[in-house]
């Protein structure tokens, strides 16, 4: 039997049809079949992960269970693992070697996950496409001619092709939510702050949240429950009680939820993108939820807002990569100077320039407040339209993307295109809320996604609703290839 998703493998090993070493040596294979074509990994630890699977084993063959003993993960290069390269996409990490464990890698491998390997991604995370990776575009599985969205195209490609059964990311302005349309599979960003973001490298650290691939919402919810909770080494970490959303999801009767529909999110929407979307608007009300009209007008604002303060952040953030302590050192300096200068112009690529010269002029004398201090004060009235809306309902639903994926190479001398690829997705990361992309549909034999977002720590009702709209539906088991 082949197994696909965290539910079926984790039952599958406690009830001993499979061993941990059996469904890691499978997913090690799937890998090997397929991502040459796909290239989803930067890294594969196929020994160690083969290792932990026989360690986990001996456990297992004493009773001695964790809450996911031998579930095979992928993790985004982003996240910095103990002895293994981490790179962040970039020729500026190509020969890090991280010290210690980021707190999500932590917490996974102390509830019983086995690494798979570290994931392409966009360089830095800065990209919607996963073209500005130093090793390569990542492919689509539904048509390799397509981009699988980025910045963790990677991670979404990898669950989407079923060579891993699920995965970490992160988004700062879309980047789990995006790819997870295109690739049609589950992405969830949580609430800022629910999970830890020590030991995952900045981008922009206001915005930047880890969260997780699956293929279906109760995945998510077994997943979201481990990495989440207070975290001493995370000033930003919040101290809110974790909930058991799993038990929430398949216990709770809960099905009465008011759903608002901003007409922001609608009105420009392709016509195809916009049938899917009030298909799975009508299975929410047979379901039992009420639909009502909202209005968020100022997230228009917001990818313009979100091109201010992201780049101003990354330009502070990515100053630490200087040539000296670590990372990438240029062979051609003679000064101190030159060694900043031109160590930095060797190791970043063409979009991390762009978006460090962007911030840096935003932050600098006599354009701050012209720049950034409004942008800022966008955000705060992007924040209230949330704030308000959610006094009314309880989630709000749209579009994660105004259309199916792209094809490799179609925006990238077009970043303005590129940037409104996130038009649906940034003003969540600006008001700190959680969300969720689930399938809804495909156009032209591309995936589209649905967009569930809710208030600040609501990740179990986006998880719960998710559920339900996928008990009524199979876009969620639909396979490439299949």
């Amino acid at each position: 039997m082949t197994y696909n998703s965290v539910t079926e493998i984790l039952q599958a090993i406690k009830k001993k049809k499979i061993s941990a070493s059996e469904i890691t040596d499978e997913y090690l294979s799937r890998i090997k079949a397929s991502d040459g074509n796909l290239n989803c990994f930067i890294t594969l630890t196929e020994e160690a992960a083969l290792n932990r699977a026989k360690e986990i084993d001996k456990d297992i063959s004493k009773n001695k269970f964790k809450p996911l003993s031998g579930l095979p993960i992928a993790q985004k290069d982003i996240f910095c693992t103990k002895g293994v390269k981490t790179s962040c996409g970039s020729k500026m990490l190509d020969n890090f070697i991280s010290p210690y464990d980021a707190t999500v890698v932590d917490k996974l491998n102390e509830a019983g996950t086995i690494m798979l390997g570290k994931t392409n991604m966009d360089e830095f995370a800065m990209g919607s496409s996963n073209e500005t990776s130093f090793y390569g575009p990542v492919k689509n599985p539904w048509d390799n001619a397509y981009v699988p969205g980025g910045s963790s195209g990677g991670s979404a490609s990898a669950v989407a092709a079923r060579i891993s059964p699920c995965s970490t990311g992160t988004d700062t302005g879309g980047s789990i939510r995006q790819p997870a349309s295109l690739c049609g599979i589950c992405g969830l960003k949580p609430t800022y702050g629910r999970v830890s973001r020590f030991g995952m490298i900045a981008f922009a650290s206001s915005l930047d949240q880890a969260g997780l691939f699956t293929t279906d919402a109760l995945d998510a919810a077994i997943l979201l429950k481990e990495i989440s909770g207070h975290d001493p080494k995370d000033s930003t970490s919040s101290t809110v009680e974790v909930p058991n959303y799993f038990d929430y999801c398949t216990n709770s009767d809960r099905k009465d939820f008011t759903v608002g529909i901003p007409e922001e999110f609608v009105n420009d929407l392709n016509d195809e993108v916009k049938v899917s979307f009030y298909d799975s608007v009508k299975i929410l009300e047979k379901i039992g939820c009420k639909i009502k009209k909202i209005s968020l007008k100022h997230t228009g604002l917001g990818v313009s807002a979100y091109q201010v303060v992201a780049p101003a952040e990354c330009s502070s953030n990515l100053s630490r990569f200087d040539g000296v302590r670590y990372g990438h050192r240029s062979k051609k300096s003679s000064t101190l100077e030159s060694l900043y200068r031109e160590s930095r112009s060797e190791g970043f690529g063409k979009e991390v320039k762009r978006r460090i010269l962007v911030g840096t002029y935003a932050l600098s004398a006599g354009y701050y407040d012209a720049y950034y201090l409004k942008a800022q004060k966008v955000r705060n009235l992007i924040a209230q339209d949330f704030r308000q809306a959610f006094e009314k309902v309880d989630l709000i639903l749209g579009p994660t993307t105004p259309d199916k994926a792209f094809k490799i190479g179609e925006k990238m001398n077009d970043p303005i295109a590129m940037y409104l690829s996130d038009v649906y997705t940034v003003s969540t990361n600006l008001a700190g809320l959680p969300a969720m992309s689930i399938p809804m549909g495909f156009k032209e034999g591309m995936p589209i996604g649905l967009q569930i977002i809710g208030n600040h720590f609501d990740e179990k009702d986006i998880l719960k609703l998710s559920h339900l709209f996928q008990k009524e539906t199979d876009w969620h088991n639909k396979e490439p290839g299949v």
